[in-house]
C-alpha cells in the first residue's frame, strides 16, 4: 500500500489533522462531558495555529474547525442511534475512508480504541487517546497492535499502556477565560461528577457531615442517585443541583471552598480537578489513579491516602492560597501547552510517514 500524498517540508507546512470526536452527543458538550471538551479546545487551538482541521463529530458541534458529520445529533439525544457501538464506528470508518486528505488521523475514543482495526490498513497515522484507566485485559487485547500510537493523558495512564506505543504523555487542558478566578468563595464543599460508587458521592456526603459543613452535589440524576444518594438529600447540609450546564458548572466550582475527590477507583486524568483549581478552588481528594499527576500537594490541594485522614486534614485544603491555586493550574492545564503538545506529535507522525513514503 502507497503512503500518502507527498507533501513538500512537513515540518514548516500547515498540518492537516483530521479529529475524530465520539458522537454520544456534540462538541463541545451543553452539559457535562470530559472527552468532548478537551477535543474542541484542541481543535480550535489547531486552527488558531493555521493547520487545516477537519473534526468528525455531530451536526451540531460548534468549531472553528471544518465538521464532517455522519450524525446531525448524537445517540445520547437521538435515542433511535443504536446501537452505539455502530455509531462510533461509522464516524471513525468515515475518516479513514478519507485519509489520504490527512497528515494523520487522532481517534478520541469513548470507551476503546476501535481505531486499532484500522491501524495497519490505513495509508495515515492514525494516533489513538483512549480516556479511562484501561484494566490490564484491556491493554492485553490491544497489544496486539503493538505499533499504534498512542497519547496518554497522564503518568499513571501511561504506566497501564505499558507494553504499547505510547509516543507521548499530555495532561488536559482548561480554558482559563471560562473558568475564571474567583476569591472569597461562598461556604459549601463541591461534588461533581457521575453519581457511581466508584466516584465516591455517599463518602463526599460523609466528609462534609463529619466536618459540620454544607455540600451541593452536581451530576446527571441516574438509579444509583434515586435508590442511594437521594435518600441523603436534605436540601440543608446536603442539596442537589442537578446536572448543570457549563455557566453553573463554573459558577459552583468558583464559589466553592473545595472540591471533593473521594475516588474509590482509578481514573486516567480527572478534568474536573483541573476546571476547580483553574477557578482558584482547591480540591481534597484521595490518592488514586492520576490524581497525584494532576494535584500538586500543599499547592493547589491536598492528596490523601485514606478517607480519614481527608477528613481530618480537610482544613489545611480550605486554607490553601487560591490565587497560588489559579496561578498553578494556568501554568500546567493552559491550553497553549496541550495544543503545542499535540502539534509536535503530528509533526513527528507525519515525518515518519512521509520519509517511508519517499523511500518506496
Amino acid at each position: 500500500m502507497s503512503g500518502p500524498a507527498t507533501r513538500p517540508n512537513i515540518d514548516s507546512s500547515p498540518l492537516r489533522v483530521c479529529l475524530v470526536g465520539p458522537v454520544a452527543q456534540s462538541i463541545p458538550p451543553t452539559r457535562s462531558g470530559s472527552i468532548e471538551t478537551v477535543t474542541a479546545m484542541l481543535a480550535d487551538g489547531l486552527v488558531t495555529r493555521g493547520h487545516d482541521v477537519t473534526l468528525f463529530a455531530t451536526g451540531d458541534s460548534a468549531t472553528r474547525a471544518r465538521v464532517h458529520a455522519v450524525f446531525p445529533q448524537g445517540y445520547h439525544e437521538d435515542t433511535s442511534l443504536w446501537p452505539w457501538e455502530l455509531c462510533e464506528l461509522f464516524n471513525l470508518a468515515a475518516a479513514v475512508e478519507r485519509a489520504r486528505e490527512f497528515d494523520v488521523i487522532h481517534y478520541q475514543a469513548e470507551y476503546s480504541p476501535i481505531s486499532l482495526g484500522y491501524a495497519r490498513v490505513c495509508p495515515t497515522p492514525l494516533l489513538q487517546t483512549v480516556h479511562h484507566a484501561p484494566t490490564s485485559s484491556e491493554v492485553a487485547v490491544w497489544a496486539r497492535y503493538p505499533d499504534a500510537p498512542f497519547i496518554a493523558v497522564s503518568q499513571s495512564q501511561a504506566q497501564r499502556l505499558a507494553g504499547l506505543n505510547v509516543v507521548d504523555t499530555i495532561q488536559h487542558a482548561v480554558d482559563p477565560k471560562t473558568f475564571r478566578f474567583q476569591s472569597p468563595p461562598d461556604d459549601y464543599l463541591l461534588f461533581l461528577g457521575r453519581f457511581t460508587e466508584e466516584k465516591g458521592v455517599v463518602d463526599a456526603i460523609e466528609v462534609a457531615r463529619s466536618t459540620g459543613r454544607r455540600i451541593i452535589l452536581a451530576a446527571a440524576e441516574n438509579e444509583y442517585y434515586r435508590q442511594v444518594v437521594a435518600p441523603l438529600v436534605d436540601n440543608r447540609s446536603v442539596s442537589y443541583a442537578g446536572e448543570v450546564e457549563l455557566p453553573d458548572k463554573v459558577a459552583l466550582l468558583q464559589h466553592a471552598t473545595a472540591l471533593l475527590y473521594p475516588l474509590r477507583s482509578a481514573e486516567s486524568f480527572g478534568l474536573v480537578l483541573a476546571e476547580a483549581m483553574m477557578c482558584g478552588t482547591p480540591v481534597a481528594a484521595l490518592a488514586r489513579g492520576a490524581v497525584r499527576d494532576v494535584v500538586d500537594n500543599g499547592v493547589t490541594g491536598y492528596v490523601f491516602p485514606t478517607l480519614s485522614a481527608l477528613q481530618s486534614g480537610l482544613d489545611k485544603v480550605l486554607t490553601l492560597d487560591r490565587a497560588k491555586v489559579r496561578a498553578q493550574a494556568e501554568a500546567r492545564f493552559g491550553p497553549n501547552r496541550m495544543v503545542d503538545a499535540h502539534v509536535a506529535v503530528y509533526a513527528r507522525l507525519a515525518n515518519s510517514t512521509h520519509q517511508v513514503a519517499r523511500t518506496r
